[in-house]
C-alpha cells in the first residue's frame, strides 16, 4: 500500500529594480552556497573566468553594467563567472508550451527543490517580469514592449561552449521589442545545450530550436515539448511523453484548463519531477497569471504585488 506525504513549494514575488539597492543581493546571497556548486571547473579558474567574461561582453554588451553591479553586490569568489551563465554545468527541464499572437502559455516541470520559485519584477534595462532561475536568468517572462518568451529543454545530450538558455531569455527580453528582432538576435548567441524557445508579440508567435550543434531553426508551429528535429526514441517517449504532450497541446491550444490536466499536467515521476506551475502571459496587456490546481496568482506591470504563496501537493510514496 502507498503512503501519501505532502510536498510543498513556496513561490515568492519580489521586486529588485536595477540591482543597485540591495534587494537582489538580499535574495541571492542565501542561495549562493547551493548555486556555486553549479559552476564548472573551468569557470573556477582565472583563465576560465576571463574566457566567459569576454564571451559575455562580446555577445551581451548591453547587460555588462548589470552584470558588474550584481557581481559586486553578491561579492563572492566566482560570482561574476557564475552570473555570465557561460560556465554552468548542463541542466535540463521538461516543459510544454504554446504561443499565439499576444498569448504565451506554458507548464514548467522539475523537482520542486531544484526551482527557485521567484517571480521577479526587474528594471535592468527596461521593465521585465518573469520566473527567475540561477539568480537572474529567466525560465519565462515578458517585457514592457509586449514580447514574451519561455523555454523547454530540446531533449538531446549535445553540449558545447555558450550560454545557458536562462540568460538568453533574459537578454532577449531586455533588448528586443518584437519576435523578429529576438529571432535575429538568436542567430549570434552561442547556446550551450539544445533548447526550444517560444516567443510571442502582439502580431506573431514562433518556436525556435537552438543548440550548440545547430543554427537557430524555426519549428513547424509555435509549440514545444522536449524534442527538436530528430526522431524521438521509444525510450525517450516512455520517460518523457514529449510527443504525447506536444500532440495534446496542439489540440488544446491556449487553454489553461487543459494545462492543469494530464497528459500536460504531470504528477511526480521516478526522478521527483512534476509540473510546478502553469504560466499564462498576456504581454500586450502587461499581465501574467500563474496557476496551480485550484489556485492562481496574477501579476502585472501596473500592479506587481510582492508576497508569497505556498503550494502543496500530495504524492504517493512506498509505505
Amino acid at each position: 500500500m502507498a503512503a501519501v506525504r505532502q510536498q510543498h513549494k513556496i513561490f515568492r514575488a519580489i521586486e529588485i529594480g536595477d540591482g543597485r539597492d540591495g534587494r537582489w543581493a538580499s535574495y541571492a546571497r542565501p542561495l549562493w552556497q547551493e548555486m556555486e556548486g553549479l559552476l564548472t571547473d573551468e569557470g573556477r579558474t582565472g583563465r576560465g573566468a576571463d574566457r566567459v567574461r569576454t564571451l559575455f561582453r562580446t555577445h551581451m554588451p548591453e547587460l555588462v553594467p548589470a552584470l558588474d553591479r550584481l557581481a559586486g553586490q553578491l561579492d563572492r569568489p566566482g560570482a561574476e563567472a557564475f552570473l555570465t551563465h557561460a560556465a554552468l554545468r548542463p541542466f535540463s527541464r521538461s516543459c510544454t508550451q504554446i504561443g499565439r499572437p499576444g498569448s504565451l502559455l506554458r507548464n514548467y516541470d522539475l523537482p520542486p527543490e531544484q526551482c527557485e520559485g521567484a517571480i521577479v519584477s526587474s528594471c535592468f534595462l527596461r521593465p521585465v517580469i518573469g520566473m527567475q532561475d540561477m539568480l537572474w536568468g529567466l525560465l519565462d517572462g515578458m517585457n514592457d514592449a509586449g514580447l514574451a518568451v519561455s523555454l523547454t529543454w530540446g531533449g538531446r545530450s549535445a553540449y558545447g561552449p555558450g550560454f545557458s538558455i536562462l540568460i538568453v531569455a533574459r537578454y532577449l527580453l531586455e533588448t528586443c521589442d518584437t519576435v523578429d528582432e529576438a529571432v535575429d538576435r538568436l542567430r549570434s548567441l552561442p547556446v550551450a545545450v539544445p533548447q526550444n524557445l517560444t516567443l510571442v508579440d502582439p502580431a506573431k508567435a514562433v518556436t525556435v530550436y537552438v543548440g550548440p550543434d545547430i543554427p537557430p531553426t524555426t519549428a513547424p508551429d509555435a509549440c514545444a515539448a522536449n524534442h527538436q528535429h530528430l526522431p524521438v526514441t521509444d525510450e525517450q517517449e516512455q520517460a518523457m511523453q514529449t510527443q504525447e504532450r506536444l500532440h495534446a497541446i496542439r489540440a488544446a491550444g491556449t487553454d489553461v484548463a487543459a494545462m492543469l490536466r494530464p497528459p500536460l499536467y504531470r504528477t511526480v515521476d521516478e526522478q521527483g519531477s512534476r509540473t510546478l506551475y502553469t504560466a499564462h502571459y498576456r504581454p500586450t496587456e502587461g499581465r501574467v497569471t500563474y496557476y496551480w490546481p485550484g489556485e492562481s496568482w496574477q501579476q502585472s506591470f501596473g500592479d506587481f504585488t510582492p508576497g508569497s504563496r505556498t503550494v502543496a501537493w500530495d504524492r504517493a510514496a512506498p509505505a
